[in-house]
């Protein structure tokens, strides 16, 4: 994939290729939706669309790095949406294996792919299928919920809201301890549409995460990352959509120095026609 070798000459081929989102032609594709990288928009696939997602974020220094693949169904039309995600970690030390699998269930409880208000509230049971001896999961099943929240305010500018919780009844520490844990994520992100295939992202997520120190003990660690990055799309005839994206993520406050890079790439296309 000549996109994570060169993102750079990417970003400056579809620059070039692009026309401003006001003149935007009749019939052309809309504006990139549903690709963010660390903040989730509110826009659920479209009936008979599947996207296939993969994240590959690796921190400065160290041999660590961590990749996810998502993939994200419609369920009779675009109210409802089923994915799964699957972890792949790479820890300093301990190897590489499979992290905890997500299962997510998604509702849009407003909007209807427009510019107006949209809502997604979505729903998450975690498996711990990663082995938390190598600090690769939870060590114990999970339930998260996170509400996502999108809007317009004006032709180029999108807006994006996260806010969530995780709860695990029984997290596990690597020496077998337990305890529960509630995480929390709070976050939001701007993009600017330069244009239909091409835009400009910030992103800000704040993270609280208690990790269990012995039992019925945990202790709880806050988080701050500012992510800005930039995002593209291919657009083919065939209904096929390829968004490439990459950021470099850079850790505030207590998070300073924990900066890495973000690789992002989307296929979205047609499995059936749409009703």
């Amino acid at each position: 994939m000549a996109w994570l070798i060169a993102p750079r000459g990417v970003a400056l081929a579809l620059a070039l290729g692009c026309a401003p989102l006001a003149a935007q032609e009749p019939g052309e594709s809309g504006p990139i939706a549903d690709n963010s990288f660390l903040i989730e928009e509110a826009y659920n696939q479209e009936a008979g669309v599947v996207q296939h997602i993969s994240t590959f974020a690796r921190p400065d220094g160290g041999g660590a790095w961590g990749y996810s693949f998502t993939q994200e169904w419609p369920l009779r039309g675009m109210k409802r949406q089923l994915s799964y995600t699957i972890p792949v970690q790479q820890e300093d030390g301990s190897g590489t294996g499979l992290g905890d699998v997500a299962l997510n269930f998604r509702y849009q409880l407003a909007g209807d792919g427009g510019d107006g208000l949209h809502l997604a509230p979505r729903l998450s049971l975690l498996l711990p299928t990663g082995d938390e001896r190598r600090g690769r999961g939870a060590g114990g099943l999970g339930l998260q919920a996170n509400l996502p929240l999108s809007i317009r305010p004006a032709p180029q500018l999108a807006l994006h809201g996260n806010a969530g919780l995780t709860w695990t009844p029984k997290s596990k520490n690597p020496v077998g301890q337990t305890a529960r844990t509630v995480n929390a994520n709070l976050g939001g992100s701007a993009i600017w549409l330069l244009c239909p295939t091409f835009n400009l992202m910030v992103e800000l997520l704040w993270l609280s995460t208690e990790q269990v120190v012995g039992p019925d003990r945990r202790v709880r660690e806050e988080s701050l990352f500012l992510n800005p990055g930039v995002r593209g799309a291919f657009n083919f005839s065939s209904g096929l959509q390829i968004v490439p994206g990459v950021a470099y993520t850079i850790g505030l406050g207590d998070s300073a120095g924990e900066d890495g890079l973000f690789l992002y790439l989307s296929f979205e296309h047609p499995f059936r026609e749409s009703p």
